[in-house]
């Protein structure tokens, strides 16, 4: 009974160690800081530039085969939060993405990649925009390290059906948070 009450308490130590490791950066977007105006949606009321941010990954854990990258805002006042940006289908050679990547036009995206459906309605990169006197927003730029090549999705799927097959498929995660009020 010691043995294996020890060798679980050691695997699992082992578990936090690897995903304490995973760790996700960005020269635009500082932890805890506002985020640029560069980043910020273009409508609604927002005059950003809704470029995506280049975002650097390291420490993903053992047997990644696919990454995927996304944004959601925990504050937003719809009762289920706002997805601003949904890619996956990252190959399990990336260690990050370029500024601008988050336009599907671009061509910035690595080969084989999928952005789809946000909450604004379509594919790619939608920056903060959260209501005028709204309490600052928390942004959650998250890659997710996946135990499966791709996933069976495309382009129209919605934020929910990427969320399910992403917490199916998870070996580790790493969270980058930015904030924006207006």
């Amino acid at each position: 009974m010691l043995k294996t009450a020890l060798f679980v308490s050691t695997t699992l130590l082992a578990a936090q160690v690897c995903a304490g490791g995973f760790t996700l950066t960005s020269p635009e977007i500082k932890p805890g800081a506002r985020i640029a105006e560069a980043q910020v949606f273009r409508g609604f009321g927002c005059e950003g530039g809704n470029v995506s941010p280049a975002l650097a990954w390291q420490g993903a854990p053992q047997g990644t085969k696919s990454f995927a990258v996304t944004v959601y805002d925990p504050d937003a006042p719809t009762g289920s939060g706002w997805w601003h940006w949904l890619v996956f289908n990252l190959p399990a050679d990336a260690t990050g993405l370029k500024p601008g990547a988050g336009d599907p036009k671009s061509g910035l995206a690595p080969a084989g990649a999928v952005q789809s459906r946000t909450d604004f309605g379509q594919p790619g990169y939608g920056g903060p925009c959260p209501p005028v006197g709204d309490k600052p927003h928390r942004y959650l730029f998250t890659v997710h390290a996946l135990k499966v090549d791709k996933l069976p999705l495309d382009e129209n799927a919605p934020a929910a059906m990427v969320g399910y097959f992403l917490n199916q498929n998870a070996l580790g995660k790493a969270v980058l948070r930015g904030r924006y009020g207006r």
